[in-house]
């Protein structure tokens, strides 16, 4: 049984930070690169982070380019993102998402830059 359970949204003001977090079950989670996806509303869903299945490399959308850091924990099954910088247009709500399974999500974590 896949599960994606993402965690660790919330109300930030411009410029702070947030640390959201994937608990990923039901496939080899160290064999797969993971992504992190956000989706504000009435727009598309946008891919803003990758790494590989080791972790030893990563890539990232133009916006959040130097103030996104993806990683993860293969001992812990767990893949974090942390957000530092916040913008007002980083308000989102962000899933995690693996190769393994492209169409399968969780249910997100809303995160919200706002003063």
């Amino acid at each position: 049984q896949v599960q994606l359970v993402e965690s660790g949204g919330g109300l930030v003001q411009p410029g702070g930070s947030l640390r959201l977090s994937c608990a990923v079950s039901g496939f080899r989670f160290s064999y797969y690169a993971m992504n992190w996806y956000r989706q504000a509303p009435g727009k598309e869903r946008e891919l803003v982070a990758y790494i590989t299945g080791g972790g030893g490399g990563t890539r990232y959308a133009d916006p959040v380019k130097g103030r996104f850091t993806i990683s993860r924990d293969n001992t812990k099954n767990t893949v974090y993102l942390q957000m530092n910088s916040l913008k007002p247009e980083d308000t989102a709500v962000y899933y995690c998402n693996s190769e393994y399974m492209k169409n399968f999500w969780g249910q997100g974590t809303q995160v919200t830059v706002s003063s």
